[in-house]
């Protein structure tokens, strides 16, 4: 069921362009539910933006000078307008992960070729490759997340702000 939970789930970010909304909630059984419909207990949850880019023509000019001086400038340095972690919310509480935590990033503009993320859990570093993966061994308790994209280099281009959370499980019994 948990496999259902979860593809719901990436479907739903997939259809983050069509969709406005999106509804999550969990059933009496502790299930997590995920739908573009509003329904009693549900609470709403903000889809990341969408990375895509329009594509660019290169304009044709005709240059009077020779082809040495065309290229004594220097190109213009990409900079990336965003990056933000969309999935967990910042000071968000969840529940029911069972360990594993889904993590969703927005990049604006879409990570570049030869730009890698690099996400930090807990000030630990974590491999990942893409912008929604997830991060196995996630217990109970206050936890912090961040992003940074980085050039081939290691350069530094962008990083995330910390984004706060909290992971409840729930307990049997009362004791």
């Amino acid at each position: 069921m948990l496999k259902r939970s979860f593809i719901a789930f990436i479907t739903i970010l997939a259809a983050g362009v069509v969709m406005a909304q999106a509804y999550k909630w969990v059933d009496d059984d502790g299930v997590v539910h995920y739908s573009d419909r509003p329904r009693e207990g549900a609470v709403r949850i903000e889809l990341p933006k969408s990375s895509t880019r329009r594509a660019q023509t290169p304009a044709r000019t005709v240059s009077r000078q020779p082809a040495a001086a065309a290229t004594d400038e220097a190109p213009a340095a990409f900079k990336y307008e965003s990056l933000e972690i969309s999935t967990p919310a910042t000071e968000e509480t969840l529940g029911n992960i069972e360990t594993i935590l889904n993590v969703a990033l927005s990049v604006e503009p879409g990570l570049q070729t030869g730009h890698q993320i690099r996400v930090y859990f807990d000030g630990e570093p974590q491999m990942v490759s893409g912008t929604s993966f997830q991060l196995e061994g996630v217990y109970r308790g206050i936890h912090n997340l961040q992003a940074e994209i980085v050039d081939e280099k290691g350069k530094l281009m962008i990083r995330s702000r910390t984004n706060r959370f909290y992971v409840q499980q729930n307990a049997i019994g009362g004791g």
